[in-house]
C-alpha cells in the first residue's frame, strides 16, 4: 500500500524534495541547485529547463535516499517560489523566454506609469497588493510584448503563461493540465482576491489574454497526475501552495 508522500519545494535557487511517511517523518531528502542569470543590473531570470532537471534530479534522490520505490507514493504537493512567470508554447512545454523572477525589477517603470494614472486603489481593491514589479503582472506583460511573435502566438492559443507551480504541473503531467491554485493566483495583480477569478479589468489594462492564464483550483484538491515516464508511476499531484520554504529545510 502507497505509503508516503513527495513534496516538491521548488525554490529561487532550489529545489529540494523531501519523502515523508504517515507519521509525517522525513524518510528522504535531496536538494539541487541551478544557476541565477542576470542580463543585466537589477534584471533576473531562471532558465526554466534548469529548474525542470533540478526537480527531476531532487525527486530522483530524494526516493534513493528513501529507499523506496515511486510505486510507494500515494501523492504529491507542491511549494514554490511565487510571483515568478514563465511563457511556454502548449504543443511542446518548451519556454519561449527564461522565466522572470519575482526580484526582478525591469518593470519599475510601468508600475510608476499606473501609479502616476491613479490606478493603484483600482489594485489594492481588487487584489490586496501594492502596484510593484514584485508581482507578475507587469512581468507577464514584459514577455508577451518583448518576445518575438509572442502576443500573435498568445492569439493564436498556442502558448499558456503562469507561475512556477503552473509550470511544473504542466511538464510534470505531460501537458495535461494548465492550472494553478489560489494562493499563486493572489500574487499575480491578475486575480480578484473577492471573487476568486482573474479579473477581466486588470487583464485588459495589462493587454493579458486570460486564455494564456491557467485554471485556479483549490489548493487541496486534483491537479492532474505525473505521467508515468517521469517516474514509472502515475502519481496525483493533491496539492498546491505559493509558499516556498527551502531555506527551512536547509
Amino acid at each position: 500500500m502507497s505509503r508516503y508522500i513527495l513534496a516538491i519545494d521548488q525554490g529561487t535557487t532550489g529545489s529540494t524534495v523531501l519523502v515523508i511517511d504517515e507519521d509525517l517523518q522525513i524518510r528522504g531528502r535531496h536538494t539541487e541547485e541551478f544557476p541565477q542569470i542576470y542580463p543585466q543590473p537589477g534584471w533576473v531570470e531562471h532558465d526554466p529547463e534548469a529548474i525542470m532537471a533540478s526537480v527531476e534530479a531532487s525527486v530522483a534522490g530524494a526516493i534513493e535516499s528513501a529507499g523506496i520505490d515511486a510505486n510507494d507514493i500515494a501523492g504529491i504537493g507542491i511549494t514554490n517560489q511565487r510571483e515568478t512567470v514563465v511563457i511556454w508554447d502548449r504543443a511542446n512545454g518548451q519556454a519561449v523566454h527564461n522565466a522572470i523572477v519575482w526580484q526582478c525589477r525591469r518593470t519599475t517603470s510601468r508600475c510608476a506609469e499606473l501609479k502616476s494614472a491613479g490606478h493603484e486603489d483600482l489594485f489594492r481593491a481588487k487584489t490586496g497588493l501594492l502596484l510593484d514589479p514584485y508581482f507578475s503582472a507587469t512581468k507577464l506583460a514584459w514577455l508577451l510584448d518583448k518576445v518575438p511573435n509572442a502576443r500573435q502566438l498568445a492569439k493564436e492559443g498556442r502558448l499558456a503563461a503562469g507561475t512556477i507551480d503552473s509550470y511544473l504541473i504542466a511538464r510534470l503531467t505531460g501537458l495535461a493540465v494548465h492550472a494553478t491554485d489560489a494562493t499563486n493566483a493572489s500574487r499575480t495583480l491578475l486575480f480578484d482576491i473577492h471573487q476568486l477569478k482573474w479579473d477581466p479589468d486588470l487583464l485588459e489594462m495589462f493587454n493579458i489574454p486570460n486564455y494564456v492564464l491557467p485554471e485556479v483550483r483549490d489548493s487541496i484538491g486534483s491537479f492532474g497526475a505525473v505521467e508515468p515516464l517521469f517516474l514509472g508511476a502515475e502519481i496525483p499531484i493533491l496539492a498546491v501552495a505559493g509558499d516556498q520554504q527551502a531555506a527551512a529545510f536547509g
